[in-house]
């Protein structure tokens, strides 16, 4: 049917440009387990690198012919793909991968996000909630219940989950005392050359 919805996004490219695109950041994301790129790349990356993980958890011949064929450089990727990432996701149903989003990184202010596989050890929502567990120790106060429910997202899965939280808790009051924020500047990228002037 001509004009229907369409059910991925193009972003802007021909269809084999738009699969290497993909294939690319999914490699990367299994590869450094967290990327930058813009929001509506890593929503569609995220999509791919789910399949990819239900693939590695399965561990048959076909699944493994089935992410060579969308790896860029699959004899690299594929023994951590199906190794200590199967592993680490044994147990969870789905759900292996998170796009925060954040501000725009490029001076032509394309939304941005990161995109991360959760329980690793770039897991930006498990260092939040440490980071807000601290503040709250800090300050002598309750932790609410929004608190509450993200120490039980981040510690559901993750293996020895309370020993990592209370080290990375730790981690940060010892930065707070040092009077360090632990944040550092975020520098635009240049997007387009700095032109210089005709007169």
């Amino acid at each position: 049917m001509a004009g229907g919805l369409v059910k991925y996004r193009k972003l802007g490219r021909t269809s084999s440009h738009r699969k290497a695109l993909l294939r690319n950041l999914v490699t990367s994301l299994i590869e450094h387990e967290s990327i930058q790129t813009t929001w509506h790349k890593a929503k569609e990356a995220q999509r791919m690198a789910e399949k990819l993980i239900t693939l590695g958890k399965k561990n048959t011949e076909a699944s493994k012919r089935s992410a060579m064929s969308k790896l860029f450089r699959p004899h690299d990727i594929l023994p951590r793909l199906f190794g200590p990432l199967a592993a680490r996701y044994a147990d969870r149903p789905g759900g292996y991968t998170r796009v925060l989003r954040i501000e725009p990184i490029k001076e032509d202010q394309a939304p941005s996000a990161i995109l991360e596989l959760v329980d690793g050890p770039k897991d930006m929502r498990f260092a939040m909630t440490a980071r807000t567990i601290a503040k709250t120790r800090t300050n002598e106060q309750e932790l609410n219940d929004m608190t509450r429910a993200n120490i039980a997202k981040v510690t559901r899965y993750r293996k020895d989950a309370d020993g990592e939280l209370e080290e990375m808790v730790q981690r940060f009051e010892r930065l707070e005392e040092e009077g360090d924020e632990g944040v550092e500047e975020v520098m635009k990228k240049r997007v387009y050359p700095k032109l210089e002037r005709s007169r």
